[in-house]
């Protein structure tokens, strides 16, 4: 697609991936409207630091509000669907403001872009909602299992995304990301917490360091976006974006430590440890259908992105609390 004076929305455009996409919409030429979440200090997230702010429409609202969600979504032509609470430790404790916010909110932008007939949207999902792998790689068809509140939301939020597609021919992408990294990253995340501790220190206060993930690097994941608001062939389709490589978490600890050039020890915290029955041991993607039908391919490896990560994180520790548990 030429993205040139195409209109798009960006919900949660002031987070980690969504900042980084309405960035790249913005360069590539695209009228950019970026919904951003109220709050009381005024700020718009990552985007109070970025270029693109000179040139996106900014609103501020709550996806959980219907008329914020509308005013949001009139006259754009593409939706790209991406707020949402995201932290799994705090979905323990706040289960309601999950699905408030992940299904009612998802609710919100699909009931609007049907009435005001919105060309394409893409909805966000999360490898999180296959739960421990049952085979790997893992491809579309796995089952669902919703190991956490935050899972079970998302799960949530895909299925009406589904329905809203087979009830009302909404034209619906649902985009399902693998453990996206890279800078900007919360320190709820493990590669920021990692990263983090062993720039200051030798000690890294972590989890399970047994689980798996198929990390991909967040430019990787834009581009898949990209591709799913302008192929055909992937209305109504769900489409893995994964870099097809799994890593075990201590591990992805060692090799963040010889990045930073340092010797770690590596301590497992009984608070960061998720129940045992909801703990997600494996993640290892089969993007097969994100290949064929929108051509995409990760081009940045996990090292690689690692790299950038890290000369990043260099430059911003001040943001972070190395070592402060972030639910």
């Amino acid at each position: 697609m030429n993205w040139q004076e195409r209109r798009v929305l960006v919900t949660g455009a002031g987070g980690f991936i969504g900042s980084h996409l309405t960035e790249r919409l913005v360069e590539a030429g695209a009228r950019v409207r970026a919904l951003v979440h109220y709050n009381a200090l005024g700020t718009w997230g990552w985007l109070d630091s970025s270029p693109a702010r000179e040139d996106a429409e900014i609103l501020v609202g709550d996806i959980c509000d219907g008329d914020s969600v509308r005013q949001a979504v009139r006259g754009v032509d593409v939706v790209f669907h991406l707020a949402a609470l995201i932290a799994i430790p705090y979905s323990y404790k706040v289960p309601a403001s999950y699905v408030r916010t992940n299904i009612e909110g998802t609710l919100n932008v699909l009931q609007a872009a049907r009435d005001l007939g919105t060309r394409r949207v893409v909805h966000t999902s999360t490898s999180e909602v296959y739960g421990t792998a049952r085979y790997v790689p893992i491809n579309e068809d796995h089952p669902l299992q919703g190991q956490s509140p935050y899972s079970a939301s998302k799960i949530g939020a895909d299925k009406l995304a589904e329905a809203f597609h087979r009830s009302f021919d909404l034209p619906v992408v649902t985009v399902r990301p693998f453990n996206t990294f890279g800078p900007r990253q919360s320190a709820r995340a493990v590669i920021p917490t990692i990263m983090t501790q062993c720039l200051v220190g030798d000690v890294v206060q972590m989890g399970n360091l047994s689980p798996t993930r198929d990390l991909n690097y967040v430019a990787n994941t834009v581009s898949g976006f990209l591709l799913a608001a302008t192929a055909p062939a992937a209305i109504g389709q769900t489409l893995n974006l994964g870099s097809g490589r799994e890593i075990a978490m201590g591990d992805l600890a060692q090799l963040i430590a010889r990045l930073v050039g340092r010797t770690i020890s590596i301590q497992s915290e009984e608070q960061r440890l998720r129940p045992e029955k909801s703990e997600v041991e494996r993640l290892l993607a089969d993007s097969t259908l994100a290949r064929r039908l929108l051509g995409w391919e990760p081009t940045v490896s996990l090292e690689e992105g690692l790299g950038h990560t890290l000369e990043w994180m260099r430059q911003h520790l001040e943001r972070y609390r190395p070592g402060v548990y972030i639910r």
